[in-house]
């Protein structure tokens, strides 16, 4: 039962992780870029954002962005951060199924105990990978915006990456630590029965067979 909430438990958490990673990547808030200070961009209405997809520049009356289209031409902290959240994203899915079809309380059929674990397993190890893409990605982007644009603050969409790629890894963890298999504890009750025929002590115990013979006579 303990098995069953703990297995539950790591699943919701690593559902809630792969929403964060997926409104990350659909999102282009990652950072706010400024070439003097926050404070003095907002007064010039000169403030950027800077995402995934999109970069634009934020004032009063204007909300213009531009999309990175040219996909040859961009930094490779970008084209690498998209591959990795897209990977990331496509990973989840696959692995939350594994995870809930290896749940105690659902039955496919006659499937095994054995075969449910190690379908558990690889579920929470695909989840690992999600998280380790949105841990790469969500790093190296700021990273690598900074030494290019100097001056910025993390945004929305960045904030998302990181709760979404914590949660991930701590459910993947422990769906991967709790789908193990069990050890059956050796029953030797059965090995030191002894089978009495009437008329006979403890202290003569006999073939099962025969006792069954002689029992039958009496």
């Amino acid at each position: 039962m303990a098995n069953s909430c703990l297995q539950l438990s790591a699943l919701m958490i690593s559902f809630i992780g792969w929403i964060g990673i997926v409104i990350a990547t659909a999102t282009n808030d990652w950072v706010m870029t400024c070439k003097y200070g926050m404070n003095t961009c907002r007064k010039m209405d000169e403030l950027g954002a800077k995402g995934l997809w999109t970069e634009c520049v934020i004032s009063t009356a204007l909300y213009h962005c531009v999309s990175l289209t040219q996909i040859l031409e961009l930094p490779a902290y970008i084209q690498t951060s998209r591959a990795l959240m897209i990977t990331g994203s496509l990973l989840g899915l696959p692995g939350l199924g594994m995870v809930l079809t290896a749940m105690p309380c659902i039955s496919m059929g006659d499937d095994p105990q054995s075969a449910k674990n190690k379908r558990s397993v690889l579920g929470g190890v695909l989840i690992l990978v999600l998280a380790l893409c949105g841990a790469v990605s969500t790093v190296w982007f700021p990273i690598g915006v900074h030494h290019e644009q100097g001056l910025m603050s993390f945004g929305f969409s960045l904030y998302a990456g990181w709760v979404g790629t914590a949660f991930s890894l701590l459910g993947g963890a422990m769906i991967t630590c709790c789908s193990s298999d069990s050890p059956q504890p050796y029953n030797n009750h059965d090995s030191n029965r002894f089978y009495y025929s009437k008329g006979q002590g403890p202290g003569n115990p006999v073939a099962p067979s025969t006792n069954h013979a002689k029992s039958a006579h009496v």
